[in-house]
């Protein structure tokens, strides 16, 4: 049985490497045979998938379409711009606002929205977009993991550990998740500013974008507010599908009021269609997939092959876990990879009888920040290309590379240090 799901397993991952525009196929395919060839019950198989991690990203991402249609986003960053004075403060000023959006909205969702302005600025200043769109794309995947709802990865860690909204703000009475990685940004930012140091020319004011509809931006702040108070009911005395069930009941919330206001379904079926929804068929094949490994054992004796090479040093193990995720998301999607680690991150806990919380945040901060260092780690860094390459710019990976490596090892070595003298003491 072990050999079965471990040969599965592999065969995905390879499969996923290969055929990176088929990934919902091979998972599936991959989930089907772990239940044919009797790896996990028929009868197990829907127990073994997250629906209230599916629920959350589903409704998370209609709730950002309405957001992004509203054209508020776009006003912020106006509003932003007209503080700055030249170049290079307003790509400095529009990363930055592209990791505060992106803490809360998608990454690539992100990019979509600040992208245009900082090709608008080149535009008028007849300037290359290429490193102020390389700098937003960074910008906005480093912020992903600040909060529960910034980043899928995020999403799988607050499912999978019953982490709460709250959880990455202040965590078991120390500063959480959130507060590390804007101490890594402002690390990172610094980058950033040597980066633009030449880029002095004076930007002109721009006009700012009309919003004539704030009700999107109530909806998404009002989610907010409700997953934050579902965070203070006990997990005892809640479904386990609430944090999903409220993203999913504010979209369509969402949904009926674009329709009635706009007397048409045409609003609705454009955010239905701006669902991801190949990131769910992904995710629901893999976690069956990783299920199989966890009921056929693999999990826990990868867990245990863990402690015996690093001769039970907690802090090798938390070394190994983050620097590994760097170069692994480097190349590879973080989604696949976090789904994989998250449960052998718990069997390392479990056989060396320690809390797991340090592992789960250092693979976090290797696995999502570490996707920053090449141009097909991340799909923001993907999205962000491909933009550039539709506005008439051939980015090389050298050129992205010269931004995006002492960006990334900055803000991943930030992490990695205090994420290890914050929780050490929960070991």
């Amino acid at each position: 049985m072990k050999i079965s799901a471990l040969i599965i397993f592999i065969t995905t991952y390879i499969g996923l490497l290969t055929f990176q525009k088929k990934r919902k196929y091979v998972a599936l395919a991959a989930a089907a045979a772990t239940v044919i060839a009797g790896i996990i019950p028929l009868k197990e198989m829907l127990s073994t998938i997250d629906f209230n991690v599916l629920m959350m990203i589903t409704g998370t991402m209609g709730i950002v379409s309405l957001f992004i249609k509203s054209g508020m986003p776009a006003l912020l960053a106006d509003i932003l711009i007209r503080k700055t004075k030249s170049v290079k403060w307003a790509i400095i000023t529009l990363s930055l606002f592209a990791g505060v959006i992106s803490a809360f909205v998608d990454n690539v969702a992100t990019v979509l929205m600040v992208a245009p302005i900082a090709i608008n600025i080149a535009k008028k200043l007849k300037i290359s977009p290429v490193k102020s769109i390389i700098a937003i794309a960074v910008a906005s995947n480093l912020q992903g993991v600040a909060t529960l709802v910034g980043d899928t990865t995020s999403i799988m860690l607050g499912g999978y550990a019953n982490m709460d909204f709250l959880d990455f703000f202040i965590f078991k009475g120390k500063m959480g998740l959130f507060w590390i990685v804007q101490l890594g940004a402002l690390a990172a930012t610094v980058v950033l500013i040597f980066a633009f140091r030449k880029d002095t020319q004076k930007i002109s004011h721009m006009g700012l974008t009309i919003v004539d509809d704030y009700i999107p931006t109530c909806i998404l702040s009002f989610t907010i507010l409700l997953l934050i108070f579902a965070s203070f009911i006990p997990a005892s005395k809640k479904p386990s599908v609430t944090s999903g069930a409220i993203c999913v009941v504010m979209m369509i919330v969402g949904i009926i009021y674009d329709s009635v206001k706009n007397k048409s379904i045409r609003g609705a079926v454009k955010i239905i269609k701006d669902i991801d929804y190949d990131t769910l068929l992904l995710l629901s094949g893999l976690f069956i997939v990783i299920g199989g490994l966890t009921h056929a054992g693999v999990v826990q004796d990868i867990g245990n092959l863990f402690v015996k090479f690093s001769g039970n040093n907690v802090f090798l193990i938390y070394t190994i876990l983050v620097w590994a995720s760097v170069l692994f998301s480097a190349f590879i999607d973080n989604i696949p990879y976090v789904a994989t680690m998250l449960p052998v991150t718990q069997a390392i806990g479990t056989a060396m009888g320690i809390n797991p919380t340090i592992l789960y945040f250092g693979l976090l901060t290797g696995a999502t920040l570490g996707g920053n260092l090449t141009p097909i780690g991340a799909s923001a860094n993907i999205t962000a290309t491909g933009i550039l390459k539709r506005a008439g710019y051939e980015v090389k990976s050298s050129e992205f590379m010269k931004i995006s490596v002492p960006f990334t090892l900055t803000a991943v070595f930030t992490g990695y240090v205090l994420v290890w003298l914050t929780y050490k003491s929960l070991i």
